[in-house]
C-alpha cells in the first residue's frame, strides 16, 4: 500500500473547502476530498483542479451531521493511502433566523454541522493517526469575535469551535497531534455571495470600504493560512485561534469620536 501524507477535507466541493485541498495538493498531499452530496457545488471541478495541480484525490459523499457516514470517510483515507495525517473541517452551512422565530430544529441543524461535525472529523482522524499529525478547523470571526445579529446559532457554533480545539490541543498534544483554528473574516466565497443567508454580493462590496486592506479575502488565501497550520513549518504552533480578516478586527469603530487633543 502506497504510504503518502494523507490529509482529509471536508466542504470541499467549493470555497475554502475546495482551495485547501488544492493547495495540499500542491505540496504532494494526497486528498480525501468530503463532500455532501445535496451541495449544489460540483466535486468534479476539485478533482479537476486537485489533479491539474499534480496531486491525488479520491472524492467521498459524507453528511458530517452522521457519524456513521463521517467514520466511513476516515476508513476510506485508511483502504485508499494506508493513513491519516492531516484533517480540515472546512464544511459548514450558515443560516439566517432571528432568536423570536428560531426553532430548536434550525438551531440543532446548524450546530450539528458547523461544531458537532468539526467534533465528528477530528474524531474520526484522530482515531486512525498513527503518531503525529494535524487538525485544523475552519471557524469565524462571527462569533469567533463579533456578534452577528439573526445568525446566533451560526455564532454559537462558530465560537464552540474554538473551545473544542483548544481543548483538543492540550488532549491529544501526548499523541504530537495538533489542533489549530483559522478564523476568517470577509472571504468571497458561494457561502459568504448567499444574499439571503449571508452577506450578499452587494453587501460584499461595500465592505471593502471598512477592511484595512480596502478588499475582501480570497479563499486561496485562506487555504495559505491551512496549508501552513498542517506542515511541519508550524510544528510548534497548537490551540491557536488565528484571525485572516485584512484587519478588520482590530480597526477602530469608526463610530468612535476623536481623539482629545
Amino acid at each position: 500500500m502506497t504510504q503518502t501524507t494523507t490529509a482529509i477535507v471536508t466542504g470541499a466541493a467549493s470555497g475554502i473547502g475546495q482551495a485547501t485541498a488544492i493547495r495540499l495538493a500542491k505540496r504532494g498531499v494526497s486528498i480525501i476530498a468530503g463532500y455532501y452530496p445535496g451541495d449544489p457545488h460540483d466535486i468534479s471541478i476539485t478533482c479537476a483542479e486537485v489533479e491539474k495541480a499534480g496531486g491525488t484525490i479520491v472524492p467521498v459523499p459524507v453528511d458530517v451531521r452522521s457519524a456513521e457516514e463521517v467514520d466511513i470517510l476516515a476508513d476510506r483515507a485508511i483502504d485508499s493511502f494506508g493513513r491519516i495525517d492531516i484533517a480540515v473541517a472546512a464544511a459548514g452551512i450558515v443560516r439566517v433566523s432571528a432568536l423570536e422565530s428560531m426553532l430548536d430544529s434550525a438551531w440543532n441543524d446548524v450546530l450539528s454541522v458547523d461544531l458537532s461535525g468539526v467534533m465528528r472529523v477530528f474524531r474520526s482522524a484522530a482515531q486512525r493517526m498513527q503518531q503525529s499529525g494535524s487538525l485544523v478547523a475552519v471557524s469565524s470571526i462571527s462569533g469567533g469575535i463579533y456578534g452577528w445579529d439573526e445568525h446566533s446559532h451560526y455564532a454559537a457554533a462558530k465560537a464552540g469551535v474554538i473551545g473544542l480545539c483548544r481543548s483538543l490541543a492540550v488532549e491529544l498534544s501526548p499523541r504530537e497531534i495538533r489542533v489549530n483554528v483559522v478564523l476568517p473574516g470577509l472571504i468571497e466565497t458561494p457561502q459568504t455571495m448567499d444574499g439571503t443567508n449571508s452577506m450578499g454580493s452587494d453587501n460584499l462590496l461595500r465592505a471593502r470600504d471598512v477592511i484595512p486592506l480596502r478588499r475582501v479575502g480570497r479563499a486561496e488565501e485562506v487555504a495559505d493560512l491551512i496549508d501552513f497550520l498542517a506542515s511541519p513549518v508550524s510544528s510548534y504552533i497548537t490551540g491557536q485561534s488565528i484571525v485572516i480578516d485584512g484587519g478588520l478586527s482590530v480597526r477602530r469603530p469608526h463610530t468612535f469620536p476623536h481623539d482629545p487633543t
